[in-house]
């Protein structure tokens, strides 16, 4: 049996917990995954790295409305995707080589494990581990509906469509979320003939619903979309998958060369075995932590067991995750002086075409606890002098305020870099500027794309603040 001072169970924010502090302790960390996590190798970095060149070609649509003459000639997928994964393939294999051959204190274990007992993890190749502390950031995994035909050939989630041979002519998206949406503007930008299916009504539906009504309009123009159809199965004839679908009594059936599944995440916590030492759990399957990431049992503390990230928060944003592995990294070496985990002002952005960003309450959230106390405005990007430029009819941009305290309840952007521009609202949120005191305190610089966050605030009536320099 090997017994180490710390075992962290998951490389991707948890392997920033092997600190200098460590050095003259023993470490083990515990993947059976690819090495770095999600973020690295199936999240938010390569995304982003296809959205960026997804992104230009788009413009090319964009120019022809201000009258510039831009062509689009076709991706070289095989390029782009090796470009991506050249460079971060290169990444994961590093940092492993790192903890497992360079450092002598910190022991890798490339398999799964599962709790014995709350301190004693037993690998599947039938070695026992125990450990003083241990801290779960097993992350999460794409979640696949229970339908005939989803594991053919040809049926990926995030997880592998990045990897895939060529862009496929035809690809069929399940799913209305962010996975699927962002995935959605880069293939159809890309070249590929796009269709987007959802369950429900509407696109992006936990946004607040303004958002959600205006992003999908905004996607029924750049690529397809079936709303209100459910999958029945898949099916495989030669190179060609088919979609049957069911909506309202009515059969469906789209036909694709590919097929992504992007219905949602699951935390890794079924088969870690923490359900039957009696770890207190959410109806998600995360683990519940306390404020100070303190993993509970029956609401006590699990003394030594720390759980970050996607296995035990509901956000599963890398930041998030981020932040939280830096309260851990105190809270394992300081004992003595615990801190806090402060999730105020969480915000998050989509990079889809058009973009969203959000923080705070969606505006039935707000009333639900607010009631009448709610201010809400919308101000649209083409309300502005930049947005004039633009020529945009789509972008707009959503506060939400307290009635009494000028307080900001929420903010909601969708349009072109919504993800910067929602910054100051998120540094509003979390130091308590009112809504009037940033509108007329600091400058805004004119005529640019902020004008219109400005606006917002203005436009939400409050009275002027008592040192107003206007």
């Amino acid at each position: 049996m090997a017994h180490y001072d710390l075992a962290i169970i998951g490389s991707g924010s948890g392997n920033s917990l092997i600190t200098e502090f460590w050095d003259n302790k023993k470490v083990a960390i515990i993947d059976a995954g690819i090495f770095g996590g999600t973020c690295l190798n199936v999240g938010c970095i390569p995304t982003k790295m296809f959205v960026y060149p997804a992104a230009l070609a788009a413009s090319v649509a964009e120019a022809k409305r201000l009258g510039v003459s831009m062509s689009f000639a076709g991706a070289d997928w095989p390029a782009m995707r090796d470009r991506i994964f050249g460079r971060i393939d290169a990444i994961s294999e590093a940092g492993k080589n790192y903890r497992a051959n360079e450092l002598e204190n910190v022991t890798l274990y490339a398999e799964h494990v599962s709790f014995v007992s709350s301190h004693e993890l037993r690998t599947a190749s039938g070695a026992s581990i125990t450990a003083e502390k241990i801290v779960i950031a097993a992350g999460s995994r794409a979640v696949l509906p229970q339908a005939p035909g989803i594991n053919l050939p040809g049926v990926h989630t995030s997880d592998t469509i990045m990897r895939l041979e060529r862009l496929p002519q035809r690809l069929v998206i399940l799913g209305g979320g962010y996975i699927a949406s962002e995935f959605a503007a880069v293939f159809s930008a890309l070249g590929s003939e796009v269709t987007q299916v959802n369950r429900s009504s509407a696109l992006m539906r936990g946004q607040d619903a303004d958002i959600s009504a205006a992003f999908t309009k905004a996607a029924t123009t750049r690529w397809g979309v079936e709303l209100n159809a459910a999958l029945s199965s898949i099916t495989r004839e030669g190179e060609v998958l088919s979609i049957h679908l069911e909506r309202d009594g009515q059969s469906l059936i789209l036909e694709a060369d590919v097929v992504l599944v992007a219905t949602g995440r699951t935390p890794n916590t079924d088969g870690l075995g923490v359900s039957e030492l009696g770890f207190d759990m959410r109806a998600d399957g995360s683990l519940v932590v306390d404020d100070y990431q303190r993993i509970l049992a029956d609401g006590a503390v699990v003394e030594g067991l720390f759980g970050l990230g996607d296995v035990a928060n509901t956000q599963q944003l890398k930041h998030v995750a981020n932040r939280e592995a830096r309260v851990v990294i105190n809270n394992l070496e300081n004992p003595e002086s615990l801190r806090t985990m402060d999730r105020r002002a969480v915000p998050a952005a989509v990079f889809s075409n058009p973009q969203i960003a959000y923080v705070g309450a969606t505006e039935e959230q707000a009333r639900a606890e607010h009631g009448d106390r709610v201010l809400s405005v919308v101000q649209p990007y083409g309300s502005t002098a930049y947005g004039w430029a633009m020529e945009d009819e789509e972008g707009i941009v959503k506060l939400l305020a307290h009635r009494d305290t000028g307080l900001l309840l929420g903010a909601h952007i969708m349009g072109h870099e919504a993800s910067l521009l929602i910054q100051p609202l998120i540094q509003a949120m979390y130091s308590g500027m009112d809504v009037n005191t940033m509108a007329r305190g600091p400058f805004w610089i004119h005529p640019a794309l902020s004008e219109v966050v400005e606006n917002a605030l203005l436009a939400l009536g409050m009275s002027p603040c008592a040192n107003d320099p206007l």
